[in-house]
């Protein structure tokens, strides 16, 4: 599918800023006052400016409050009441450890689970689409929230478990490469199953439907070379994997090795972020010969 920025932007930070925000729910760091007011405005930063960001790839950005009309059957919407609650509880949250040296603990509790299941919501607009194949597996939930709570970790200054969640999220994402090649033949998608001409014989592409482009190419259709995205695999796991736990490892716990760890996350996440949807192959590509055009540019 087509890589649009505003999403990769939105889904990199506002996963990071609502693992931060998970973190500090849970008391870690157990910060108060001015301390606790410089992580809950980098919290709050990246999870509202992720938010932010994912309204300019609206048709109508206008019309974003219409998403929360739709709870009982769209994870999108979901994903935006659970968003406004988990500000809204961690805003009250932050309000009382900043202002009356309060940790609220109840009420912190209750931010981190509705942060985590925001994360959750967001990864299952895309694991429940069974028309793309790569993502509609147990693993997209799991991938974006190891993810999300590494980063947060390692904002947190939590550096054990950072350690811990960077390891797993590693495994999880060579896992997700690796079953998600082979996702699209498992599942028998091919242009005999879209085209329903399958009982007549071998089908083929004679021309494309139409000389022009439109919304489903633009939108759904994305090729990008083996050997590229192969490259781009180890680019991304080396900096969003690798370099941190380097870093946390060899350098003393403080603000300049958290920094330097989440720069080489961020770096790495965004490589992994753009491969995510570029990768992700919609079964309406076979409309328009994609899968043999992806195997040309391999």
């Amino acid at each position: 599918m087509h890589p649009a920025p505003s999403v990769i932007v939105f889904t990199v930070l506002s996963g990071l800023g609502f693992g931060l925000l998970s973190f500090l729910g849970l008391g870690l760091p157990q910060v108060t006052g001015w301390e606790a007011f410089f992580y809950f405005a980098l919290a709050f930063a990246l999870a509202v400016g992720g938010l932010v960001a994912s309204t300019f790839h609206l048709g109508n950005p206008q019309r974003a409050l219409k998403a929360f009309t739709q709870w009982k059957t769209s994870w999108l919407s979901r994903e935006a009441w659970l968003s406004s609650l988990a500000l809204v509880a961690m805003g009250l949250y932050a309000f009382a450890a900043v202002f009356l040296d309060i940790s609220a603990g109840l009420l912190g509790w209750l931010g981190a689970a509705l942060s985590v299941a925001t994360v959750v919501a967001t990864s299952m607009i895309y694991a429940q689409l069974m028309t793309v194949p790569r993502w509609n597996h147990w693993l997209t939930p799991l991938h974006l929230l190891t993810l999300s709570l590494a980063g947060g970790a390692i904002l947190a200054q939590q550096s054990a478990v950072a350690l811990a969640l960077l390891v797993v999220a590693g495994i999880v994402q060579i896992l997700h490469w690796v079953l998600g090649d082979r996702r699209f033949e498992e599942r028998g998608h091919t242009i005999e199953s879209a085209t329903g001409l399958g009982d007549i014989g071998a089908a083929r592409l004679f021309e494309p439907p139409h000389t022009g482009t439109n919304y489903l190419l633009k939108e759904m259709v994305h090729v990008v070379g083996r050997k590229h995205a192969q490259k781009l695999r180890v680019i991304a796991f080396v900096f969003m994997i690798v370099l941190p736990i380097a870093v946390l490892i060899l350098l003393p716990q403080g603000i300049v090795s958290a920094a330097l760890a989440i720069l080489c996350y961020l770096i790495g996440t965004f490589a992994s972020r753009w491969l995510f949807f570029a990768e992700a192959e919609h079964v309406v590509g076979l409309y328009y010969g994609a899968r043999s055009a992806q195997a040309v540019a391999g």
